[in-house]
């Protein structure tokens, strides 16, 4: 969404204007106006995913593959859930362990849900979902050969 650029004001503590000076300049940014506008950026994108807007996002799972059953039903689990799944990514870590990199969309709910229930799975160690909101202008492709949400 791009636009004219507004001046504004802010008043501050000056301590936290100091700390917070000192965290974008940890993080790399040249100017407190981009560190705010990502802020502001990431709030309303938490906004969106509170009200089960459209998002899409990564679930990175590591899990054991010799837990009996378990690469079968992860695999269940993710036909289930249909068009939602757009992509996945498997890699074998050692001999014990793989990674999944699982591709989700559609309402930020669902997603949540899903990845859930992927995480709460036997044999699951350990992962985490990174979620975002889609913009509200999101159509399909016309070249997308994919039914669904995409």
């Amino acid at each position: 969404m791009a636009g004219d650029l507004v001046r504004f004001g802010v008043a501050m503590d000056a301590d936290l204007l100091q700390r917070f000076d000192d965290h974008i300049g940890e993080k790399g940014y040249g100017n407190r106006s981009e560190a705010l506008r990502d802020l502001i950026r990431a709030d309303l994108v938490n906004a969106h995913l509170k009200r089960d807007g459209l998002a899409v996002g990564t679930l990175t799972i590591v899990y054991d593959h010799h837990v009996r059953e378990l690469s079968e039903k992860l695999t269940d689990m993710q036909h289930d859930l249909g068009e939602h799944v757009v992509s996945t990514l498997h890699v074998h870590l050692d001999h014990d362990h793989c990674l999944e990199v699982i591709v989700l969309r559609g309402p930020s709910g669902l997603i949540q849900s899903a990845a859930d229930r992927l995480l709460a799975t036997k044999g699951v160690e350990h992962g985490r979902l990174v979620a975002t909101a889609l913009p509200e202008h999101t159509h399909q492709h016309e070249d997308d050969q994919h039914q669904g949400t995409r």
